[in-house]
Protein backbone atom coordinates (compact mmCIF):
# COMPACT_ATOMS: atom_id res chain seq x y z
CA UNK A 1 0.00 0.00 0.00
CA UNK A 2 1.19 3.39 -0.63
CA UNK A 3 2.28 4.74 2.61
CA UNK A 4 1.52 8.64 3.15
CA UNK A 5 4.02 10.76 4.13
CA UNK A 6 4.30 12.00 7.90
CA UNK A 7 6.47 15.30 7.07
CA UNK A 8 7.84 16.90 4.68
CA UNK A 9 9.76 19.41 3.18
CA UNK A 10 9.07 20.02 -0.13
CA UNK A 11 6.05 19.75 -2.25
CA UNK A 12 7.21 18.07 -4.93
CA UNK A 13 4.76 15.31 -3.46
CA UNK A 14 3.71 11.60 -5.52
CA UNK A 15 -0.18 12.68 -4.87
CA UNK A 16 1.10 15.50 -8.23
CA UNK A 17 2.34 13.06 -10.30
CA UNK A 18 -1.73 12.27 -11.71
CA UNK A 19 -3.45 16.06 -10.75
CA UNK A 20 -4.76 17.98 -13.54
CA UNK A 21 -5.19 21.83 -13.46
CA UNK A 22 -6.93 24.23 -15.92
CA UNK A 23 -7.51 27.66 -16.64
CA UNK A 24 -8.55 30.62 -18.60
CA UNK A 25 -5.24 31.03 -21.20
CA UNK A 26 -4.00 34.79 -20.48
CA UNK A 27 -5.69 37.23 -22.88
CA UNK A 28 -3.22 39.55 -24.72
CA UNK A 29 -5.86 42.18 -24.99
CA UNK A 30 -6.54 42.84 -21.38
CA UNK A 31 -4.39 46.14 -19.81
CA UNK A 32 -1.40 45.48 -17.61
CA UNK A 33 -3.85 47.26 -14.88
CA UNK A 34 -7.04 44.73 -15.12
CA UNK A 35 -3.44 41.79 -15.41
CA UNK A 36 -2.24 42.85 -11.97
CA UNK A 37 -5.97 43.25 -10.62
CA UNK A 38 -6.83 39.89 -11.47
CA UNK A 39 -3.82 38.51 -10.06
CA UNK A 40 -4.17 40.61 -6.88
CA UNK A 41 -7.39 38.94 -6.27
CA UNK A 42 -6.01 34.99 -7.32
CA UNK A 43 -3.28 35.92 -4.76
CA UNK A 44 -6.28 37.17 -1.57
CA UNK A 45 -8.64 34.42 -2.65
CA UNK A 46 -7.24 32.13 0.18
CA UNK A 47 -7.56 34.55 3.08
CA UNK A 48 -11.10 35.44 2.03
CA UNK A 49 -11.96 31.79 1.72
CA UNK A 50 -10.17 31.32 5.57
CA UNK A 51 -7.83 29.13 4.32
CA UNK A 52 -4.34 30.77 5.49
CA UNK A 53 -3.34 33.15 7.76
CA UNK A 54 -1.14 34.99 5.06
CA UNK A 55 1.34 34.83 2.56
CA UNK A 56 3.31 37.81 0.63
CA UNK A 57 3.61 37.55 -3.14
CA UNK A 58 5.64 38.97 -5.89
CA UNK A 59 5.27 38.98 -9.43
CA UNK A 60 8.16 40.93 -11.34
CA UNK A 61 8.32 40.34 -15.28
CA UNK A 62 11.67 41.96 -17.01
CA UNK A 63 12.43 45.28 -14.69
CA UNK A 64 8.69 45.95 -14.04
CA UNK A 65 7.00 44.71 -10.60
CA UNK A 66 3.92 44.02 -11.05
CA UNK A 67 2.73 43.11 -8.00
CA UNK A 68 4.49 42.66 -4.21
CA UNK A 69 1.91 42.75 -1.95
CA UNK A 70 1.46 41.11 1.47
CA UNK A 71 -1.96 39.59 2.86
CA UNK A 72 -3.70 38.47 5.90
CA UNK A 73 -1.54 37.96 9.10
CA UNK A 74 1.82 37.53 10.37
CA UNK A 75 1.30 37.03 13.93
CA UNK A 76 -3.12 35.77 14.04
CA UNK A 77 -3.33 35.96 18.21
CA UNK A 78 -1.63 39.14 18.04
CA UNK A 79 -3.66 40.59 15.38
CA UNK A 80 -0.52 41.65 13.12
CA UNK A 81 -0.56 42.55 9.76
CA UNK A 82 1.66 40.49 7.00
CA UNK A 83 4.34 42.44 5.82
CA UNK A 84 5.96 42.44 2.44
CA UNK A 85 9.90 42.57 3.74
CA UNK A 86 8.03 39.69 6.28
CA UNK A 87 10.68 36.46 7.36
CA UNK A 88 9.04 32.86 6.15
CA UNK A 89 10.36 29.69 6.45
CA UNK A 90 11.39 28.47 2.32
CA UNK A 91 11.88 24.59 3.10
CA UNK A 92 12.98 22.85 0.46
CA UNK A 93 13.62 26.31 -1.84
CA UNK A 94 16.66 25.94 0.40
CA UNK A 95 18.15 23.39 -1.72
CA UNK A 96 18.85 25.56 -4.98
CA UNK A 97 21.22 27.43 -2.24
CA UNK A 98 22.71 24.48 -1.49
CA UNK A 99 23.80 23.18 -4.65
CA UNK A 100 24.99 26.67 -6.19
CA UNK A 101 27.35 26.41 -2.94
CA UNK A 102 28.48 22.90 -3.85
CA UNK A 103 29.10 24.32 -7.27
CA UNK A 104 31.03 27.33 -6.15
CA UNK A 105 33.10 24.87 -4.30
CA UNK A 106 33.39 22.83 -7.22
CA UNK A 107 34.95 25.79 -9.32
CA UNK A 108 37.52 26.73 -6.45
CA UNK A 109 38.54 23.21 -6.83
CA UNK A 110 37.86 21.78 -3.74
CA UNK A 111 35.47 19.08 -4.82
CA UNK A 112 34.49 17.42 -7.92
CA UNK A 113 30.95 16.19 -8.93
CA UNK A 114 31.74 13.15 -10.07
CA UNK A 115 34.12 12.18 -6.94
CA UNK A 116 32.25 9.52 -4.27
CA UNK A 117 30.02 10.80 -1.65
CA UNK A 118 32.97 8.52 0.34
CA UNK A 119 36.09 10.46 -0.74
CA UNK A 120 34.61 13.87 1.42
CA UNK A 121 32.51 11.33 4.09
CA UNK A 122 34.66 8.26 4.15
CA UNK A 123 32.66 7.01 7.14
CA UNK A 124 29.53 6.74 5.10
CA UNK A 125 28.46 3.21 4.61
CA UNK A 126 27.53 2.96 1.02
CA UNK A 127 26.24 -0.51 1.18
CA UNK A 128 28.46 -1.54 -1.96
CA UNK A 129 26.77 0.96 -4.33
CA UNK A 130 29.24 4.04 -5.98
CA UNK A 131 27.21 6.96 -5.07
CA UNK A 132 29.00 10.02 -7.28
CA UNK A 133 28.54 13.41 -5.55
CA UNK A 134 26.11 14.80 -8.69
CA UNK A 135 23.94 11.93 -7.75
CA UNK A 136 23.22 13.50 -4.55
CA UNK A 137 22.31 16.85 -6.29
CA UNK A 138 19.33 15.34 -8.88
CA UNK A 139 17.81 12.57 -6.20
CA UNK A 140 19.19 9.73 -8.17
CA UNK A 141 21.31 8.16 -5.24
CA UNK A 142 18.92 5.79 -4.63
CA UNK A 143 19.59 7.13 -0.66
CA UNK A 144 15.99 6.51 1.64
CA UNK A 145 14.55 9.80 2.28
CA UNK A 146 14.93 10.04 6.11
CA UNK A 147 11.70 12.61 6.63
CA UNK A 148 9.37 9.42 5.49
CA UNK A 149 11.17 7.04 7.88
CA UNK A 150 9.11 6.47 10.88
CA UNK A 151 11.87 7.06 13.40
CA UNK A 152 12.32 10.21 12.00
CA UNK A 153 8.80 10.79 14.22
CA UNK A 154 10.92 10.02 17.54
CA UNK A 155 13.37 12.57 16.96
CA UNK A 156 11.92 15.77 14.63
CA UNK A 157 11.27 17.50 18.03
CA UNK A 158 14.14 17.20 19.91
CA UNK A 159 17.55 18.45 20.24
CA UNK A 160 20.04 16.19 19.23
CA UNK A 161 23.83 16.22 17.69
CA UNK A 162 22.76 16.59 13.99
CA UNK A 163 25.11 13.40 13.01
CA UNK A 164 22.02 11.46 14.54
CA UNK A 165 20.04 12.08 11.67
CA UNK A 166 22.52 10.75 9.51
CA UNK A 167 23.05 7.98 11.78
CA UNK A 168 19.07 7.15 11.39
CA UNK A 169 19.12 7.18 7.59
CA UNK A 170 22.86 5.31 6.57
CA UNK A 171 21.98 1.94 7.60
CA UNK A 172 18.18 2.27 5.78
CA UNK A 173 18.46 -0.18 2.72
CA UNK A 174 18.64 1.68 -0.38
CA UNK A 175 15.36 2.19 -3.35
CA UNK A 176 17.58 1.40 -5.82
CA UNK A 177 21.19 1.50 -7.00
CA UNK A 178 22.38 5.00 -7.88
CA UNK A 179 21.32 6.03 -11.28
CA UNK A 180 18.49 4.09 -12.40
CA UNK A 181 15.90 6.32 -11.00
CA UNK A 182 14.54 9.07 -9.62
CA UNK A 183 13.21 9.50 -6.11
CA UNK A 184 12.98 12.86 -3.94
CA UNK A 185 14.95 12.83 -0.68
CA UNK A 186 16.22 14.84 2.00
CA UNK A 187 19.03 12.45 3.41
CA UNK A 188 21.15 13.40 -0.05
CA UNK A 189 20.93 16.97 0.88
CA UNK A 190 21.38 16.95 4.18
CA UNK A 191 24.91 15.04 2.88
CA UNK A 192 25.60 18.04 0.73
CA UNK A 193 25.31 20.16 3.73
CA UNK A 194 28.13 18.09 5.37
CA UNK A 195 30.01 17.99 2.57
CA UNK A 196 29.91 21.99 2.48
CA UNK A 197 31.20 22.10 5.74
CA UNK A 198 33.92 19.06 5.11
CA UNK A 199 35.46 20.81 1.79
CA UNK A 200 35.10 24.56 3.05
CA UNK A 201 36.17 24.24 6.42
CA UNK A 202 33.19 26.21 7.70
CA UNK A 203 30.10 25.72 8.86
CA UNK A 204 26.93 25.51 6.25
CA UNK A 205 25.28 28.63 7.68
CA UNK A 206 27.99 30.50 7.63
CA UNK A 207 29.21 29.41 3.97
CA UNK A 208 25.51 30.48 2.52
CA UNK A 209 25.93 33.45 4.26
CA UNK A 210 28.95 34.81 3.38
CA UNK A 211 29.18 33.31 0.05
CA UNK A 212 25.37 33.93 -0.97
CA UNK A 213 23.51 36.25 1.26
CA UNK A 214 26.22 38.86 1.57
CA UNK A 215 27.40 38.69 -1.63
CA UNK A 216 23.92 39.12 -3.07
CA UNK A 217 23.19 41.72 -0.18
CA UNK A 218 19.81 38.95 1.12
CA UNK A 219 19.84 40.82 4.36
CA UNK A 220 17.06 39.61 5.50
CA UNK A 221 17.67 35.95 4.49
CA UNK A 222 19.40 33.72 7.16
CA UNK A 223 19.54 30.02 8.62
CA UNK A 224 16.21 29.41 10.20
CA UNK A 225 16.50 29.72 14.58
CA UNK A 226 14.40 28.90 16.84
CA UNK A 227 15.80 31.16 19.18
CA UNK A 228 17.04 34.47 17.64
CA UNK A 229 15.01 37.85 17.75
CA UNK A 230 14.27 38.08 13.86
CA UNK A 231 12.25 41.56 13.13
CA UNK A 232 8.74 40.78 11.19
CA UNK A 233 8.86 37.37 11.48
CA UNK A 234 6.10 35.59 10.29
CA UNK A 235 4.51 32.56 12.88
CA UNK A 236 3.72 29.58 10.93
CA UNK A 237 0.19 27.94 11.24
CA UNK A 238 -1.51 24.84 10.38
CA UNK A 239 -4.99 24.76 8.94
CA UNK A 240 -7.48 22.16 10.33
CA UNK A 241 -11.31 21.72 9.66
CA UNK A 242 -11.91 23.42 12.99
CA UNK A 243 -9.79 26.57 11.80
CA UNK A 244 -5.66 27.71 11.75
CA UNK A 245 -3.88 26.18 15.16
CA UNK A 246 -0.02 27.09 15.80
CA UNK A 247 2.26 24.86 14.19
CA UNK A 248 4.11 22.16 16.25
CA UNK A 249 7.48 23.21 17.04
CA UNK A 250 9.79 22.30 14.57
CA UNK A 251 13.95 22.13 15.28
CA UNK A 252 15.88 23.39 12.81
CA UNK A 253 18.52 20.68 13.31
CA UNK A 254 16.54 18.93 11.34
CA UNK A 255 15.84 20.13 7.72
CA UNK A 256 19.81 21.80 7.86
CA UNK A 257 20.76 21.93 4.20
CA UNK A 258 17.75 20.81 2.64
CA UNK A 259 15.41 22.86 4.22
CA UNK A 260 16.24 25.30 6.89
CA UNK A 261 16.95 28.66 5.58
CA UNK A 262 14.46 31.61 6.65
CA UNK A 263 14.16 34.40 3.53
CA UNK A 264 11.72 37.14 2.38
CA UNK A 265 9.85 37.81 -1.36
CA UNK A 266 12.26 40.75 -1.99
CA UNK A 267 15.41 38.88 -1.22
CA UNK A 268 14.09 35.79 -3.14
CA UNK A 269 13.83 37.45 -5.92
CA UNK A 270 16.87 39.26 -5.56
CA UNK A 271 18.19 36.03 -5.68
CA UNK A 272 16.31 34.68 -8.84
CA UNK A 273 17.11 37.35 -11.07
CA UNK A 274 21.10 37.11 -9.73
CA UNK A 275 21.03 32.94 -9.71
CA UNK A 276 19.03 33.24 -13.43
CA UNK A 277 21.03 36.69 -14.80
CA UNK A 278 24.55 35.07 -14.53
CA UNK A 279 25.66 36.95 -11.09
CA UNK A 280 25.85 33.63 -9.19
CA UNK A 281 27.79 31.11 -10.99
CA UNK A 282 29.89 31.18 -14.21
CA UNK A 283 27.58 30.12 -17.03
CA UNK A 284 29.03 26.82 -17.65
CA UNK A 285 28.21 26.11 -13.51
CA UNK A 286 24.94 27.92 -14.33
CA UNK A 287 24.32 25.53 -16.95
CA UNK A 288 25.19 22.29 -15.28
CA UNK A 289 22.98 23.59 -12.11
CA UNK A 290 19.83 23.46 -14.65
CA UNK A 291 20.52 20.99 -16.83
CA UNK A 292 19.46 16.82 -15.69
CA UNK A 293 21.87 14.41 -16.04
CA UNK A 294 20.33 11.11 -17.71
CA UNK A 295 19.46 8.25 -15.52
CA UNK A 296 22.61 4.96 -16.21
CA UNK A 297 20.71 4.15 -19.29
CA UNK A 298 19.99 7.25 -21.05
CA UNK A 299 16.72 7.73 -20.03
CA UNK A 300 16.22 11.94 -19.60
CA UNK A 301 15.08 13.09 -16.24
CA UNK A 302 13.93 17.00 -15.58
CA UNK A 303 15.04 17.65 -11.93
CA UNK A 304 18.62 19.03 -12.36
CA UNK A 305 20.44 20.42 -9.29
CA UNK A 306 18.16 22.12 -6.63
CA UNK A 307 15.84 22.80 -9.21
CA UNK A 308 12.86 21.37 -11.41
CA UNK A 309 12.85 22.27 -15.00
CA UNK A 310 9.71 19.90 -16.14
CA UNK A 311 7.18 22.56 -17.85
CA UNK A 312 4.24 24.24 -15.71
CA UNK A 313 0.49 23.16 -16.18
CA UNK A 314 0.45 25.87 -18.89
CA UNK A 315 3.34 23.89 -20.65
CA UNK A 316 5.15 26.95 -20.16
CA UNK A 317 9.16 26.57 -19.68
CA UNK A 318 10.24 27.37 -16.28
CA UNK A 319 12.75 26.66 -13.77
CA UNK A 320 10.84 26.06 -10.63
CA UNK A 321 10.71 24.54 -6.66
CA UNK A 322 8.49 24.04 -4.02
CA UNK A 323 9.00 23.85 -0.46
CA UNK A 324 6.98 23.38 2.88
CA UNK A 325 8.27 23.19 6.89
CA UNK A 326 5.75 22.92 9.49
CA UNK A 327 3.68 25.62 9.28
CA UNK A 328 4.82 27.10 5.53
CA UNK A 329 4.84 26.53 2.92
CA UNK A 330 6.67 28.10 -0.43
CA UNK A 331 7.10 28.31 -3.91
CA UNK A 332 9.51 30.25 -6.59
CA UNK A 333 9.97 30.12 -9.99
CA UNK A 334 11.39 31.75 -13.57
CA UNK A 335 10.36 31.81 -16.61
CA UNK A 336 12.94 32.66 -18.84
CA UNK A 337 11.30 32.60 -22.62
CA UNK A 338 9.31 35.78 -20.73
CA UNK A 339 11.77 36.84 -18.16
CA UNK A 340 9.31 36.65 -15.06
CA UNK A 341 9.95 35.66 -11.24
CA UNK A 342 7.47 34.89 -9.28
CA UNK A 343 7.73 34.14 -5.30
CA UNK A 344 5.01 33.31 -3.29
CA UNK A 345 5.21 32.33 0.78
CA UNK A 346 2.43 31.61 3.08
CA UNK A 347 2.53 31.39 6.69
CA UNK A 348 -0.02 27.97 6.63
CA UNK A 349 0.59 24.18 6.17
CA UNK A 350 -2.23 21.97 5.05
CA UNK A 351 -4.96 23.73 3.07
CA UNK A 352 -2.70 25.47 0.24
CA UNK A 353 -0.44 25.10 -2.54
CA UNK A 354 0.79 27.99 -3.38
CA UNK A 355 2.16 26.68 -7.00
CA UNK A 356 -1.03 25.96 -7.94
CA UNK A 357 -2.33 29.65 -6.98
CA UNK A 358 0.95 30.62 -8.77
CA UNK A 359 -0.30 28.52 -11.55
CA UNK A 360 -3.76 30.95 -11.73
CA UNK A 361 -1.72 33.84 -11.74
CA UNK A 362 0.34 32.39 -14.61
CA UNK A 363 -2.80 32.22 -16.44
CA UNK A 364 -3.61 35.45 -16.07
CA UNK A 365 -0.42 36.73 -17.35
CA UNK A 366 1.71 34.72 -19.15
CA UNK A 367 -0.30 32.43 -22.40
CA UNK A 368 -0.60 28.73 -22.11
CA UNK A 369 1.27 26.80 -24.38
CA UNK A 370 -1.25 24.22 -26.92
CA UNK A 371 -1.12 21.00 -25.41
CA UNK A 372 -0.97 18.88 -28.42
CA UNK A 373 -2.16 14.80 -28.27
CA UNK A 374 -2.58 11.98 -30.72
CA UNK A 375 -5.33 9.38 -30.74
CA UNK A 376 -2.88 5.24 -29.79
CA UNK A 377 -3.11 3.11 -32.55
CA UNK A 378 -0.99 0.72 -31.03
CA UNK A 379 -2.03 -2.57 -28.74
CA UNK A 380 -3.84 -1.77 -26.06
CA UNK A 381 -3.80 -4.57 -24.19
CA UNK A 382 -0.01 -4.77 -24.08
CA UNK A 383 -0.31 -2.21 -21.74
CA UNK A 384 -2.98 -2.93 -19.28
CA UNK A 385 -1.99 -4.28 -15.71
CA UNK A 386 -0.76 -3.34 -12.78
CA UNK A 387 2.61 -2.11 -12.28
CA UNK A 388 4.48 -1.82 -9.25
CA UNK A 389 7.23 -0.18 -7.47
CA UNK A 390 9.58 2.92 -4.96
CA UNK A 391 8.35 6.03 -4.47
CA UNK A 392 8.87 8.57 -1.78
CA UNK A 393 6.12 7.74 -0.07
CA UNK A 394 6.62 4.12 -0.04
CA UNK A 395 5.86 1.08 -2.33
CA UNK A 396 3.86 2.66 -5.69
CA UNK A 397 1.05 0.34 -7.39
CA UNK A 398 -0.72 1.61 -10.60
CA UNK A 399 -3.17 0.17 -13.07
CA UNK A 400 -3.31 0.33 -16.26
CA UNK A 401 -7.08 -0.41 -17.83
CA UNK A 402 -8.52 -0.05 -21.37
CA UNK A 403 -11.36 2.15 -21.74
CA UNK A 404 -13.65 3.34 -24.53
CA UNK A 405 -10.53 2.27 -26.59
CA UNK A 406 -8.63 4.49 -24.53
CA UNK A 407 -6.12 4.23 -21.38
CA UNK A 408 -6.75 5.23 -17.75
CA UNK A 409 -4.10 4.46 -15.33
CA UNK A 410 -3.79 5.75 -11.47
CA UNK A 411 -2.26 4.61 -8.20
CA UNK A 412 -3.69 1.91 -6.32
CA UNK A 413 -7.06 3.27 -4.00
CA UNK A 414 -6.92 6.84 -5.70
CA UNK A 415 -8.16 8.37 -8.77
CA UNK A 416 -7.22 7.57 -12.53
CA UNK A 417 -6.80 9.92 -15.24
CA UNK A 418 -6.92 9.41 -19.01
CA UNK A 419 -3.40 8.56 -21.31
CA UNK A 420 -3.21 11.12 -23.82
CA UNK A 421 -0.71 9.53 -26.40
CA UNK A 422 2.10 11.43 -27.35
CA UNK A 423 4.58 9.54 -29.11
CA UNK A 424 5.83 5.60 -29.47
CA UNK A 425 4.83 4.38 -26.08
CA UNK A 426 5.02 7.71 -24.43
CA UNK A 427 1.30 9.47 -22.86
CA UNK A 428 0.74 11.85 -21.20
CA UNK A 429 -1.46 13.14 -18.51
CA UNK A 430 -1.47 17.19 -19.14
CA UNK A 431 1.61 18.85 -19.84
CA UNK A 432 3.75 18.23 -17.23
CA UNK A 433 3.16 14.28 -16.22
CA UNK A 434 4.83 11.59 -18.88
CA UNK A 435 4.55 7.77 -18.74
CA UNK A 436 6.61 5.45 -20.74
CA UNK A 437 6.02 1.98 -21.22
CA UNK A 438 8.88 -0.17 -22.41
CA UNK A 439 8.52 -4.00 -23.88
CA UNK A 440 10.96 -6.82 -23.47
CA UNK A 441 12.86 -6.18 -27.45
CA UNK A 442 10.01 -4.31 -28.37
CA UNK A 443 7.54 -7.25 -27.97
CA UNK A 444 4.97 -8.73 -26.36
CA UNK A 445 2.86 -7.14 -23.25
CA UNK A 446 4.81 -4.25 -21.47
CA UNK A 447 7.02 -4.75 -18.78
CA UNK A 448 8.10 -1.52 -17.23
CA UNK A 449 6.06 1.70 -16.60
CA UNK A 450 7.99 4.70 -16.14
CA UNK A 451 6.32 8.09 -14.44
CA UNK A 452 8.31 11.48 -14.73
CA UNK A 453 6.57 13.97 -12.51
CA UNK A 454 8.94 16.33 -12.94
CA UNK A 455 10.43 16.37 -9.56
CA UNK A 456 10.78 12.61 -9.58
CA UNK A 457 11.09 9.35 -12.46
CA UNK A 458 9.53 6.06 -10.81
CA UNK A 459 10.19 2.79 -12.51
CA UNK A 460 7.73 0.58 -12.03
CA UNK A 461 7.65 -3.35 -13.43
CA UNK A 462 4.43 -5.08 -14.07
CA UNK A 463 3.52 -7.51 -11.61
CA UNK A 464 2.47 -10.88 -12.67
CA UNK A 465 -1.28 -11.81 -12.95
Amino acid sequence: MLRRPRFAFAVLRTAAVFAALTAAPANAQTSRADRIAAMDSIAESPLVEGRVAGLAVIVVQGADTLLMKAYGEADVEWGVPMTEDAVFEIGSVTKQFTAAAILKLRDKGKLDLDAELTDYLPDYPTQGHRIPVRRLLDHTSGIQGVTEMEAFRTIRGQELPRDSLVTLFAGAPFLFPPGEALIYNNSAYILLGHIIEKVSGMSYEEYIEEELFAELGMSRSSYCSNSEVVKRRAHGYQWTPNGLVRRPYASHIWPFSAGSLCSTIGDLTRWLQALHGGRVLPDASYQDMITPVPLNDGTPVRYAMGLSVAPDVGGRSVISHGGGTSGFVSDTRYYPEHDVTVVMLVNTAGNLSPTALSMEMMDVLLPRVPFETGRFTGDTGALVGTYAGASRDGELVFTVAATNGGLRAGPEGGQSAPLAWSDGWTFRVGPVQIVTFERDGGEGPATVMRIDGGGSHYVLRRQRD
